[in-house]
């Protein structure tokens, strides 16, 4: 068998370089560090990768060069040039990443007749459009709510907390099938659904608190009966949305009740607070007919140029989500401007791409790369196989594309280059990563 190696490294100036390919041999490992493949041995199967259309990544992109943008579409959603994205998450009313507040319909509208997403129009619909086109298929979007409108909350406004009033609940389950529908007319439809954008979380901005119990009730009373009517009961509804400290407690206050667990396609997770991807597991463990989705994660505090931990943490926080069972992975902003904005709070982060709106420049960040080690190579319908690790040198995810090619993902965060060897049935072959690197390791 032949391997193909492509390889990213901090030092050596690397990026999605393909190196000299290797060839397994039968000869017996000196490698301490030593990778086991068992393709017998099946997990999950695999839905893709993407990232979010927030209105900030959209306006970010209108001021720059139409050829400038042209390329940061393509290096994202190209199938054969680009990371190969096939899923976006977008906000349902504003965000942080917006450019203020804002909602779909008037003050107390709650016949939803001046329900209207024209908003949307100017910047983030184009957006996907244009990446629909050059990805040459359906995107899976997922939409998420960060705040209902603020007449319908128990603080009277869309930031800082507050609660969605009980008077309301049906009308905004309704407001769900409202922006589905919009979408759609507008050649967008959507995949999945998050009932509330990080549920247990009083931000300074766009937010909204539920328990679980809230949570499952509003599934159960209101949004899970109110799709069906509406004639969405495909669309795939996703709870929690929010970390992996809490997310077993959580999937267990909705999924343990099957008149709410019925309309629940899955549950979605962020990475802040914790890395306790074994809380995944759990939830599979105890749910296995349920889904898991990686729905947001960013590099807080603004722009971080010449990052490499930034790519690191990216590669880290993927191999541990893939490892325990997660099936879909979006990041969050896939473009910032220079200050790592506009953010209506000044909640400024890093993105994998940041565009400098003065100069009309472009910088990839090691983000970029690293989640492309991923993307670019692990194809819908990829199954994870078995993957041992003699040692914690390296860590490592391996996956078995629908075609029959294997391909496993292998990173070294240390600062010294490590001797690795990998073997699949009775061949093994033995190489070198770089300090600081990321290989893909393709085997045909």
């Amino acid at each position: 068998m032949n391997v193909k190696v492509i390889l990213t490294a901090k030092e050596t100036g690397d990026r999605f370089s393909e190196k000299e390919p290797v060839s397994f041999s039968s000869d017996r490992p000196q490698s301490s560090t030593h990778i086991q493949l068992d393709p017998e041995r099946t997990y999950q199967e695999m839905l893709g990768f993407g990232g979010a259309f927030t209105e900030a990544a959209a306006h970010s992109l209108s001021l720059i060069s139409p050829e400038k943008r042209e390329e940061i579409i393509k290096r994202y959603f190209d199938p054969a040039e680009g990371l190969g994205y096939r899923f976006g998450r977008t906000h349902i009313n504003s965000c942080d990443f917006s450019l203020g507040n804002y909602t779909y319909v008037e003050e107390g509208d709650t016949s939803l007749n001046t329900f209207s997403i024209d908003r949307e129009k100017k910047l983030v619909i184009p957006l996907i459009q244009e990446a629909m086109k050059v990805a040459g298929e359906e995107l899976s979007i997922v939409a998420s709510p960060w705040s209902p409108p603020p007449w319908m909350k128990t603080n009277g406004e869309m930031n800082n907390g507050g609660k969605l009033l009980p008077e309301f609940e049906s009308v905004w389950a309704d407001y769900y099938s409202k922006y589905i529908e919009a979408m759609q007319a507008e050649g967008i439809p959507i995949w999945g659904l998050t009932i509330q954008n990080e549920p247990e979380a009083k931000q300074v901005w766009d937010s909204c608190l539920y328990t679980g119990e809230e949570e499952r009730d509003f599934i159960k009373h209101h949004l899970g009966p109110s799709l069906e009517k509406h004639g969405h009961g495909d669309v795939k509804v996703i709870i929690w949305d929010h970390n992996r400290d809490v997310i077993h407690e959580r999937a267990k206050a909705v999924l343990s009740d099957p008149e709410a667990a019925k309309y629940v396609w899955g549950t979605g997770v962020h990475w802040y607070v914790s890395e306790e991807f074994e809380n995944l597991s759990k939830v599979h463990h105890d749910f296995p007919d349920k889904h898991l989705i990686f729905t947001e994660g960013c590099i807080e505090g603004g722009v971080k140029p010449g990052a490499w931990d930034t790519g690191e943490r990216y590669g880290r926080n993927i191999i541990g989500d893939l490892n325990n069972y997660l099936e879909a992975w979006i990041d969050w902003n896939m473009v910032l401007n220079e200050e790592g904005g506009p953010n209506h709070v000044g909640n400024y982060c890093d993105a994998p791409v940041i565009v400098d709106t003065v100069n009309d420049e472009v910088r990839y960040n090691s983000s970029y790369y690293y989640i492309g080690h991923f993307s670019k190579y692990i194809k819908a319908g990829a199954r994870r196989i078995g993957c041992k690790i003699s040692n914690d040198a390296v860590s490592a995810a391996s996956f078995k594309n629908p075609d029959g090619e294997i391909v496993v993902i292998v990173m070294n965060a240390n600062d010294r280059e490590e001797e690795i060897s990998l073997a699949c049935g009775e061949g093994n072959f033995s190489t070198t990563l770089p300090l600081h690197s990321i290989a893909t390791f393709i085997i045909r």
